[in-house]
């Protein structure tokens, strides 16, 4: 019973989202086809890499606040190197990518070494990373480099007429490759094992050090390559670039229904989680006469409403063990 009952929050996103794009299609003329699908895509490229390096975080048991100041740092980096220091994208892409992942290795480090809990170590990277941008500069540095031009214009021709870009199709490996890493690999299970019982692992000989450091390097890394494709999408750094965006990237998880407390979830889910964000902001768009923040409104009364099934799940679980 219990293994139909873990499946129960992954349904209900894939049913909400599917609940969602029929109302839209169903209200508004233009909004069932293929290229409002894949716009979804082209517009969360960047949430929906680094909700798949939180959905690893989440699942360890863990939690990392720091994501959204590591794009921002990402942009800032690479907007310097290249605008003002002329460096190349090829030498550029590759520096920032281990920066993210070095970042989140410290920090994993920190949370495991020294017993801290993981909500005070990603807050005190948030502000380091945010910090940072602003040390770079505290201006807007606009990007005219020519790959970069050419990545953020380049439409990848679909049939009937739609499109897709670039940053969409990285992100579709990013949760292909999470799929397999996580399902797949010894340390996709070492990292369910992780969130489900800390101490049960350890007792088990797995390697929880390693795990606990990788999951926080792997979310770093997912970040900063967030911070990439977000570069593409803005062609410019910005120390205010993806304030909050840790906020949108925890809600997706969960409501792609990954569970707090770890051990259980799904990188489908968290893709219909933020498929889900992506389809609010469509339907407030066609509506024309929404304030854009009732988009937060809706994730908050979903997040309540998820959280709420998970609490019932939980306890249903736990009465059938007593």
């Amino acid at each position: 019973m219990f293994l139909k009952r873990r499946y129960i929050p992954i349904f209900v996103t894939v049913g909400l989202f599917a609940l969602m794009f029929a109302a839209g299609s169903f209200r508004y003329t233009g909004f069932f086809s293929l290229q409002v699908l894949m716009n979804l895509l082209v517009d969360n490229a960047f949430l929906l890499i680094t909700a798949v390096g939180m959905s690893f975080v989440i699942l360890s048991g863990g939690i990392d606040l720091s994501v959204g100041s590591i794009i921002a740092l990402s942009t800032m980096v690479s907007a310097s190197l290249i605008q003002n220091q002329g460096w190349p994208p090829a030498l550029v892409i590759p520096l920032v990518l281990i920066m993210g992942a070095l970042f989140g290795w410290a920090m994993g480090s920190i949370i495991h070494y020294f017993k801290i809990q993981p909500f005070i170590v990603t807050l005190a990277g948030m502000f380091l990373a945010r910090g940072l941008c602003y040390v770079i500069s505290i201006d807007t540095i606009t990007i005219d480099n020519a790959f970069y031009t050419k990545v953020a214009q380049t439409k990848i021709s679909l049939p009937g007429g739609s499109f897709i870009s670039i940053s969409a199709i990285i992100a579709l490996i990013v949760v292909a490759a999470a799929i397999f890493i996580a399902h797949y690999t010894r340390f996709g299970r070492n990292v369910y094992a992780l969130g489900g019982n800390e101490q049960s692992a350890l007792l088990m000989g797995l390697p929880v050090a390693r795990t606990k450091v990788l999951v926080y390097t792997l979310s770093g890394f997912c970040s900063a390559l967030a911070g990439v494709v977000f570069t593409f999408y803005m062609l410019s750094g910005y120390g205010l670039h993806a304030v909050g965006f840790e906020l949108d990237t925890i809600a997706a998880v969960v409501i792609g229904g990954t569970l707090l407390t770890g051990g259980i979830g799904y990188i489908v889910g968290t893709f219909f989680g933020v498929m889900i964000q992506g389809v609010i902001q469509t339907i407030i768009s066609f509506e024309g006469t929404l304030s854009s923040w009732w988009t937060k409104i809706v994730i908050g009364l979903l997040l309540f409403a998820f959280i709420l099934l998970q609490r019932m799940l939980s306890a249903r679980r736990s009465t059938i063990k007593l």
